[in-house]
C-alpha cells in the first residue's frame, strides 16, 4: 500500500438514532462522496439545492483528475447509531479535515431536520492504522458484515448504506468507493470470501457481548 489505510469509526451520543430511514443514509452517502474532494467548490446544502444541469457540472470538475482528493474511500457502512469507513489517506491530515466535513455536515442536516441543537457523535472519531493487504481484505469483510452481525438483515447486500454491492456488482457502476488500487478481488470470489463468514461473526458477536454485559 502506497499510502497509509485506516480504519475509521464514529458513534453518535449515547448510541442515539441517527439514521432513521433511507432518505437520512442517503444523505450521509452523498456527503461522503462530495467532501473526499480538497476544496469542495460550494457547501453540499447549496449543491443539493441545485438544478440537474449545475449538479451535472460540478460532479463532472469533481470527478475530473485536476480535482485533488483527501482520501479514497475504499470500503464503507453506515448503521443506525454509527459509522465504519476504510479510508486511504491521500493529503497530510486528510482524514481528519474529510472527517469533519462529513460529520459536521450530516450534524447540521440532522438537526435541522429534527429541530434539534447539539452535537450529534460521541467526541472524536477513532482510527487505526491498517500494516497490510490481508488485514485490509479482512476488514472489509468485517464491514461488510455489520448489519447482518446486528440482525437487521440476512445477507450483506440487503443493506443499501454499504459499499458491499459494489464489491460484488458483475458490472463496472460507479459507485463512491475507489478499492481497485488496494485490493485485488474478482466478485464471486469476494461474495463466497464475505458470506461464508456470516454464521461465525454473529457468534463471535455474541460471546463478545456476554463476555462484556
Amino acid at each position: 500500500m502506497d499510502f497509509k489505510v485506516y480504519h475509521v469509526f464514529s458513534k453518535s451520543i449515547v448510541e442515539f438514532r441517527i439514521f432513521n430511514n433511507e432518505t437520512e443514509f442517503q444523505r450521509m452517502t452523498d456527503i461522503t462522496w462530495y467532501y473526499q474532494t480538497k476544496k469542495p467548490p460550494i457547501k453540499f446544502s447549496w449543491f443539493n439545492d441545485l438544478d440537474e444541469k449545475n449538479k451535472h457540472k460540478i460532479k463532472e470538475d469533481i470527478a475530473s483528475k485536476d480535482a485533488t482528493k483527501l482520501v479514497d474511500i475504499i470500503a464503507y457502512c453506515f448503521m443506525p447509531t454509527h459509522v465504519h469507513m476504510v479510508l486511504r489517506q491521500l493529503e497530510e491530515k486528510g482524514i481528519s479535515i474529510f472527517m469533519k466535513n462529513i460529520l459536521n455536515s450530516y450534524t447540521r442536516y440532522f438537526n435541522s431536520k429534527h429541530n434539534r441543537k447539539g452535537p450529534l457523535w460521541e467526541g472524536r472519531f477513532k482510527k487505526v492504522e491498517i500494516t497490510n493487504d490481508e488485514q485490509l481484505l479482512h476488514l472489509t469483510r468485517y464491514v461488510h458484515l455489520n448489519p447482518v452481525t446486528a440482525y437487521l438483515v440476512d445477507k450483506p447486500e440487503l443493506w443499501p448504506a454499504s459499499s458491499y454491492r459494489e464489491y460484488v456488482a458483475k458490472e463496472n457502476k460507479k459507485g463512491i468507493c475507489t478499492f481497485a488500487p488496494v485490493l485485488d478481488i474478482m466478485p464471486d470470489g469476494y461474495k463466497r470470501f464475505t458470506e461464508d463468514q456470516i454464521s461465525y461473526q454473529r457468534e463471535l458477536a455474541s460471546v463478545t457481548k456476554h463476555l462484556f454485559d
